[in-house]
Order: C-alpha cells, then structure tokens, then sequence
C-alpha cells in the first residue's frame, strides 16, 4: 500500500478527503483508496461530547496533512456525529474539523453512516442499536432518514472488566429503547424493522454476552455489522466517496 497522501490524492482534478468517527474510546478515520487510515485512543471525549478539542485537532492535523499532502484547498471531510448529539456539540466537532482546513465538512449521523455500511437489500424499515464504550444509541430509520431514536449514556465501559461480568445494564437499557420506540410508533414501522432483524454495530457487538442477551429479550434475529467496530467510519467513507463523485447531490438520505 502506498503512502497515505498517494491513497487519498486520486486522480487528478478530483476532490479528495476524509471521514472521520469521533468516538468516546477510539477516533477513526477513513480515507480513498486506503481504507481505515487511523484507528487511535480519543482524547477527552466524556459520552461522546469534545470536552477539549485541542489535543484532538493536533492530532487529527497530523493525519490530515499526511494525507492531503500539507494541502487542505479542495478537500471534503465527512464527520461523523451521535445520532442525538445537540446543535452545541455538533458545532463545537465542526468547528474542530473546520480548523484543520478542509473546504468543506460534511455531517452525518453514526445510525445512517453505519447502514450506509451494512447496505441492507430489501428495502423497508430498519432498526440500528449501537453498542458503545460510553453511549448506547437506538435508532429507526425509514427510507434512509432518521424516523425517531433513542440515546442512553451508559455504555462498554460501565461494564466491569473481567470476563463475563454482568451485561444487564448494558441489555436492559438497548431493550427498553427499542420498546419505547415501539410503543410510540403508530406506523408499524418498527414492527417490520424487528421482523427483518436489528443491526447490531459499535464495539459492543463483538460481545456475545451482550448480543446472546439482547436477542433473546427482544426475541428477533440480530444482524451483527462486518467489522462493527469501524462501520460507522467505513459507512461515512462510503457516503464520502459519493459526495465526491457527485459533489452537488443531495446528501441527507441513505440508500439501503
């Protein structure tokens, strides 16, 4: 594999760039041609809100500038961003982004970019529960737009750290987001999303006490994302690649 600044140059003329996941453990980025470009500790992020941008914007200028060459003119990053976060965190990650010098950064929630990722065929509803170190997200989407979604800050880290330590915080709290959306559908779309089964994504889902639980309290089949850990910043790679192919598309609504 080349150097990162060859994986994301492209050919010439085209607009190149980034996409970026933010999370409260690990922040990963995404780049053209190269696939996972970094995949490191977070600085301090508390529940996926930035407490202090500055120890992330001199490390995410590090891997920027590898890979735009020291050349930020005409590049696009694709940030990701908790499907709940408020217009206050929102803008203080833009902002960091934005200091890095790219043209123009581009948001998308983490339920839309990981079913961006999953590329489920059928159509049809589908339910997204993401399983995080710090923040355990639900969300329904319908015809690629967030219908409605649910975040709890409680997450992997709150569990103890030995092996098979209980789960039930973790399991209760993606059980009772899921009946809550439920109860409060009147369209039956979360109905047809259980029955087509729940994607299960964020580190979380590697964990078979987690998803053994989750499945048998929901009594639906669990589709586990490939690679979980990263489908959301491979997700945001893939809407970023479509941006940059059609760069005057419209870009709010997933696919799948």
């Amino acid at each position: 594999m080349g150097t990162a600044h060859e994986a994301v140059r492209g050919t010439a003329g085209t607009v190149r760039g980034l996409a970026l996941d933010i999370g409260s453990s690990r922040t990963r980025v995404w780049a053209p041609g190269a696939g996972v470009l970094a995949d490191v500790p977070s600085g301090p992020v508390l529940r996926g809100r930035l407490t202090d941008a500055s120890p992330h914007q001199r490390l995410l200028r590090k891997i920027a500038d590898s890979a735009f060459g020291g050349a930020a003119e005409d590049t696009v990053v694709m940030l990701c961003h908790p499907v709940l976060a408020d217009p206050e965190q929102r803008e203080a990650a833009r902002r960091m982004v934005a200091g890095l010098g790219p043209t123009r950064v581009v948001s998308v929630d983490s339920a839309r970019a990981a079913a961006a990722y999953a590329a489920p065929t059928n159509g049809g509803p589908l339910l997204v529960v993401d399983l995080g170190a710090a923040l355990t997200e639900v969300t329904l989407l319908v015809d690629g737009l967030v219908q409605d979604a649910r975040l709890a800050e409680v997450g992997l880290d709150d569990l103890p750290e030995r092996d098979g330590g209980p789960t039930a915080a973790v399991v209760d709290t993606a059980t009772d987001m899921v009946m809550d959306l439920w109860r409060r559908d009147g369209t039956g779309a979360v109905l047809g999303a259980l029955r087509r089964g729940v994607l299960i994504t964020g580190g979380g889902a590697l964990r078979m006490d987690l998803t053994g639980r989750l499945a048998l309290r929901l009594g639906v089949r669990l589709r586990l994302a490939n690679d979980p850990a990263t489908s959301t910043v491979r997700g945001a790679g893939l809407l970023l690649s479509s941006t940059l192919r059609h760069p005057t598309a419209p870009r709010h609504r997933v696919a799948y």
